[in-house]
């Protein structure tokens, strides 16, 4: 009789006598639940084992979100093209955003890309369990590779978005690319590393708060308007309203200003930025990436339950 038959019989026989509980012997014969939690370093190994299941669902998912409509693939294009009109119309001409800003419409335009990709990597990363439970219960895998797979498929889009984004920053600041530029993989590289973070934690809060994919809209609504897309924190906290330099400090210190602030650093000529804005970006990347990924790992037993 092999060993987990062994074991089986031993808990039948227990179960009877009332002398030994299954716990122990399972504990005796070495044997583990099937979806027991592994530790942290095995669970980042699997991870690494399913890349290429993680880049495949990415892309697959990328290819097929227009295949239904008319334009195809050609939407990953003209989606940041209209968003760009849409709001340098409503806050730069209407509104009257610009104000003293120079280069506004390339100042504007950096703020509302660079925001999206965070915008749309953490809503998507909450709902990644909840919205994957017949793949969760009908499959092993680690779970974060989800929430991961969603950020790479915003990685992807994003780097369509970038390229139009480079192409119209030239086109109104009238300044060609600079060696500067080469520090744009930098930043996009410290983004991601936030925006798997928040998606792993986010991943875990969506997949137990059944009403945070309707609280979500109003608290990235929220982050919109407080990280100085559409205005100058500087002119509009410090000189307009008159708030202490601290209180402006702290909105450039929020992830999603200090990211879009590296980057209007980097694409618009004479940008004034907070010296330390990088200090922030490497941090916020750091923190969100390590937190995020042990927040996710320490309810790993729990997603697909109920």
């Amino acid at each position: 009789m092999s060993q987990p038959e062994s074991a089986v019989a031993d808990a039948q026989a227990g179960g009877r006598s009332g002398q030994e509980p299954l716990s122990k012997l399972a504990k005796r014969y070495g044997l583990r639940r099937a979806i027991a939690r592994p530790r942290f370093p095995a669970y980042l190994r699997q991870l690494w084992e399913r890349r290429h299941f993680i880049m495949t669902y990415a892309t697959s998912r990328n290819v097929s979100k227009y295949s239904s409509s008319a334009l195809g693939q050609l939407w990953q294009v003209l989606t940041p093209l209209l968003n760009a009109a849409i709001y340098y119309v409503m806050f730069g001409l209407i509104l009257g955003g610009q104000g003293n800003i120079e280069h506004y419409p390339a100042f504007l335009l950096t703020g509302m890309f660079v925001f999206t990709y965070t915008q749309r990597s953490v809503t998507a990363g909450a709902k990644s369990i909840s919205g994957n439970l017949s793949l969760i219960r009908a499959l092993h895998f680690p779970r974060a590779a989800l929430p991961l797979a969603y950020a790479i498929q915003e990685l992807q889009q994003l780097a369509i978005s970038m390229g139009i984004l480079m192409v119209l920053v030239v086109v109104s600041t009238g300044a060609l690319p600079t060696w500067f530029w080469l520090m744009i993989p930098v930043v996009l590289l410290l983004q991601t590393m936030f925006n798997v973070g928040a998606s792993l934690a986010m991943a875990r809060m969506g997949s137990s708060m059944r009403d945070m994919n309707q609280l979500l809209p109003f608290i990235m609504r929220t982050w919109l308007y407080a990280s100085g897309v559409f205005f100058s924190i500087q002119e509009k906290v410090v000189e307009s309203l008159h708030m202490p330099q601290w209180v402006a400090n702290i909105m450039y210190a929020n992830p999603a200003a200090s990211y879009i602030e590296f980057m209007r650093d980097i694409l618009i000529p004479e940008h004034p930025v907070p010296t330390w804005a990088w200090v922030s970006c490497v941090f916020w990347a750091v923190f969100a990436l390590a937190f995020g990924f042990w927040y996710f790992w320490r309810a790993e037993e729990r997603y697909g339950r109920g």
